[in-house]
């Protein structure tokens, strides 16, 4: 049986949402789970990222599959670890529009300290907007919220 995570414990304030996420438009974390190396976030695409009449800058898909790629590998070193990405590669199949969306992120494949994963982003019909795959080093992990 998979262990889910409880999200709220590491990325969501109470009303749900961190800063990066909010920027980012992540409404949820909608499961992280240690022992399939899975995660998945709801965004919600919105116009004020939009180009071109209404498709979300790439800049926010990207974002949005690094995240959940992120919460997978997070999950796998019970948040003892934190992802630094060696190379991150997109592929887009449709365009992203206004609205509630879906990126999920797994592990392929998890060394030492480098994991290979990859992640999509699906639309509210459940079609694939967009692909990706990264390449990640696992680093201890540091809290940068503290001045020195």
């Amino acid at each position: 049986m998979s262990e889910t995570i409880a999200p709220e414990k590491h990325f969501d304030d109470e009303a749900g949402r961190d800063g990066l996420g909010q920027s980012l438009g992540i409404v949820r974390t909608l499961y992280m789970d240690k022992e399939a190396g899975r995660a998945a976030i709801e965004v919600e695409a919105e116009m004020r990222m939009c180009h071109s009449g209404g498709v979300v800058q790439g800049g926010f898909v990207t974002g949005w599959i690094d995240a959940a790629m992120a919460r997978a590998a997070m999950c796998v070193t019970d948040f003892q670890m934190t992802p630094m990405s060696l190379e991150i590669k997109i592929s887009f199949f449709r365009p992203a529009t206004p609205g509630l969306l879906v990126a999920e992120g797994w592990i392929e494949r998890k060394g030492r300290s480098t994991m290979f994963v990859e992640g999509n982003l699906k639309n509210a019909e459940g079609e694939i907007v967009a692909k990706g795959t990264s390449t990640i080093r696992m680093m201890p992990l540091i809290d940068m919220s503290k001045k020195k």
